[in-house]
């Protein structure tokens, strides 16, 4: 196993290069000139040409790449040009806001889903089975921001039960530590705080983890319809095991790979996806972070976020690779 894991892990090099050499290629074909943005369009040719000049950006391609590479091996991230303040240091409140959002709207995803989609594999045909599937194709199939201004006006307006903006109390604010808000109440022992972040993270979750939900729902089932048929599920049966058994212990570890993929590939696709929640919500995560940057031509903010998202993507998808080779030891062989 730590052979497989250090030979994976070796892999990732390559990938990490590539990453970083086709995010900084692509945020400098971004139309704009970054000091002309800075100084404003009256400022004169000889201060954007100054402002050019101390910021690097009148270097060449490849040396600003290689001196952009040499920050990351130090873990310098560069310095965001509207703000002149360490990149490093900013943007971690904003990512641990859009991991919380992430984990909650996972953990929600794949409580409902799985067990759906378990179910409807049980109860095959069933009125069960077809309204799980007909809802998740109504999941899939809905957009996000519809669901969550329909969750707003109901919840929040309509009936009062779960704020419809922002991350916290913002009269009782929590002290950060982690920045991680659920955590952060705990450490301090502030049960309402944590109450309160709880009902704040309710409606983004629930509209950001509707879509995976209803992909992990339907892929559970196919998986789990296939194993039911297996000649080993029917001998397990006939040894009179209990149902819950059949199913849970013996049928769905033997479903789970397929499933494993599909959480893994959702949940990076959250964390990099999620601007269209951060902004309906008024969520403080990377999306609306790397997208402000956007608006203010932020070159070093806006690659280094994508660099960051991309590079979680690719770990998330090596976390799920190890996880293949604990369930199904065949395959790091």
């Amino acid at each position: 196993m730590l052979a497989y894991t250090i030979r994976r892990l070796l892999m990732l090099i390559p990938v990490l290069i590539g990453m970083s050499l086709i995010t900084f290629s692509i945020i400098h074909l971004i139309p704009g000139n970054p000091a002309r943005v800075i100084l404003g369009d009256q400022a004169t040719a000889t201060a954007v040409a100054n402002l050019e000049e101390q910021l690097g950006l009148n270097e060449p391609f490849l040396i600003q790449y290689g001196q952009y590479m040499l920050g990351l091996l130090q873990g310098d991230l560069g310095t965001s040009i509207r703000t002149n303040t360490a990149i490093s240091g900013d943007i971690w409140p904003y990512l641990a806001a859009t991991f919380e959002l992430t984990i909650f709207a996972m953990v929600f995803a794949v409580i409902v889903g799985v067990n759906a989609g378990i179910i409807s594999a049980w109860k095959q045909n069933s009125w069960f089975d077809y309204t799980a599937m007909v809802i998740a194709l109504i999941g899939v199939s809905m957009p996000i921001f519809w669901l969550g201004l329909m969750q707003q006006w109901v919840f929040a307006q309509e009936l009062g039960w779960l704020p419809a903006f922002g991350r916290e109390n913002p009269r009782n604010p929590i002290e950060s530590i982690t920045h991680f808000n659920l955590l952060d109440a705990l450490i301090h022992g502030q049960l309402d705080q944590w109450w309160t972040s709880f009902k704040h993270l309710v409606l983004p979750g629930i509209a950001l983890g509707t879509i995976p939900m209803a992909i992990i729902a339907r892929m559970t089932r196919s998986s789990m319809l296939e194993v039911l048929r297996s000649d080993y599920i029917r001998t397990i049966e006939a040894k009179g095991s209990s149902t819950l058994s059949v199913i849970y212990r013996h049928g769905f570890k033997n479903a789970v790979i397929p499933v494993l993929t599909v959480v893994g590939l959702q949940t990076g696709t959250l964390l990099g996806g999620a601007i269209l929640t951060e902004t309906i919500f008024s969520w403080p995560g990377i999306g609306r972070y790397i997208y402000e940057a956007i608006g203010n031509r932020d070159y070093p903010v806006i690659q280094s976020g994508i660099l960051v998202i991309a590079t979680m993507f690719v770990f998330i998808n090596l976390i799920v690779d190890l996880l293949y080779s604990y369930i199904d030891p065949r395959i790091k062989y």
